[in-house]
């Protein structure tokens, strides 16, 4: 099995804050990847280097093993970037969109129709298509988003809250596309999360980070098994906050959260 994404000593500072100490993960080729912690973890810094827009102080990273300071231009060749507060072009209509976004990837008229089809397809619209997407739900935007991102097949998906603040249904579709990409196109996927639902039914492997470093790394189910948690939100809670904290212990082991004895 081949390497997707390596950092080694991954670092950044922004004078006197530290954003990412000696950052080490690595993602297997075919693998959901998610880089789980707190606001200002370090998570998003993670992503930005990656995607080549952020240099890092010092380490190194590379995907598919190109050096991503070193040769940029060439990672943004075989990767595609899905922020969280990613949008879309309210005066165009979804297929608009998906074009214009094409047109960047391929100059080939033949081959832009097939990545677009592709991304109507993903996105699952139906005649919303070609509606302007200022008259779309969050929702509607947001598996317009995935699409974009996952229409040209990249060698890695790198992905930051892609099913942010969605209803159920759209957020079962986002994560079910994701899903599928890995399993039939062989996409490689690295992503963050606020939702330990979304994580435990996606990723093979997870990074628990905060404030700047990697705490542990493994699959969710042996993250449970190793803190004697009862899900990925306790892992989560355990790893971030520590057993120590009197909210914590008030928040395990209520009612709602471990059920009426």
């Amino acid at each position: 099995m081949s390497v997707a994404v390596e950092t080694i000593g991954l670092t950044k500072h922004y004078k006197n804050v530290i954003a990412l100490e000696n950052l080490s993960i690595k993602v297997n080729e075919g693998e959901v990847f998610g880089l789980i912690g707190p606001n200002g973890a370090g998570k998003s810094t993670t992503l930005k280097i990656l995607t080549t827009l952020l240099t890092p102080t010092s380490g190194q990273a590379t995907i598919f093993g190109i050096d991503v300071a070193k040769q940029p231009d060439e990672i943004r060749k075989i990767i595609s970037y899905l922020p969280e507060e990613a949008g879309s072009y309210k005066q165009l209509t979804g297929r608009e969109y998906l074009e214009f976004m094409a047109g960047f990837f391929d100059d080939d008229p033949a081959k832009t129709n097939e990545v677009v089809q592709r991304g109507v397809e993903i996105a699952g619209l139906d005649e919303r298509i070609d509606d302007r997407t200022k008259e779309y739900s969050k929702g509607m935007r947001r598996r317009l988003l995935i699409a974009r991102s996952l229409m040209t097949v990249p060698r890695l998906a790198v992905m930051d809250e892609p099913a942010s603040g969605l209803d159920v249904n759209h957020a079962y579709y986002v994560r079910k596309i994701i899903r599928e990409y890995v399993e039939n196109q062989g996409v490689s996927v690295l992503l963050s999360s606020h939702n330990m639902l979304e994580v435990e039914f996606l990723c093979d492997r997870i990074a628990l980070i905060d404030d700047g470093i990697i705490i542990d790394t493994g699959t969710p189910k042996g993250l449970i098994e190793k803190y004697d948690a009862m899900n990925l939100e306790e892992v989560f809670i355990k790893v971030t906050r520590g057993e120590d904290d009197p909210d914590l212990a008030d928040h395990l082991t209520s009612p709602t959260n471990r059920g009426a004895e």
